[in-house]
């Protein structure tokens, strides 16, 4: 475990959280959850296609995990903290990872979202660490959610 967060980790960790809470990045991110389930970069294209709504949703809640996971891989934030209270990062990970190379390669970015994909793989160990199948559980969640919401739309 690592050290205590310092006062002005704590105090970024807050100032991250409020962002957060801002009404249209909270709408955004309510839109995500329940509509961006993706197979394949033609997909995430078609649920959410550039200059729609649906795209500025999912840039939106890219851009602010991306940024905030950032601040944590430069050691700004700490990790235990940001881990223990902060678990929907690892989900927005696991909606793109499908996907990401295919995306990477063919917008010629190999650093898009590489902030979040290395808190959440380092999320994934440290969690396995503290409680071992949460991550699996989380992922039959998500499958049991996806099966849902698939339903829903076609009734």
């Amino acid at each position: 475990m690592e050290a205590k967060p310092t006062h002005e980790q704590a105090q970024l960790h807050l100032k991250v959280y409020e962002m957060r809470r801002e009404s249209r990045l909270r709408e955004a991110r309510d839109w995500f959850f329940k509509n961006y389930f993706a197979d394949s970069l033609e997909d995430a294209m078609r649920i959410a296609a550039p200059g729609t709504e649906a795209g500025t949703f999912v840039m939106m809640v890219f851009g602010y995990w991306e940024q905030a996971c950032a601040l944590l891989n430069y050691g700004l934030l700490h990790e235990d903290l940001f881990f223990e209270t902060s678990g929907e990062f690892f989900g927005v990970w696991e909606r793109v990872k499908p996907f990401i190379k295919q995306g990477r390669e063919r917008f010629v970015d190999k650093h898009f979202l590489a902030h979040l994909e290395k808190a959440a793989t380092r999320y994934e160990t440290w969690m396995e660490t503290r409680s071992p199948g949460h991550i699996a559980a989380m992922h039959q969640f998500t499958k049991q959610m996806r099966a849902q919401l698939g339903k829903a739309a076609a009734a």
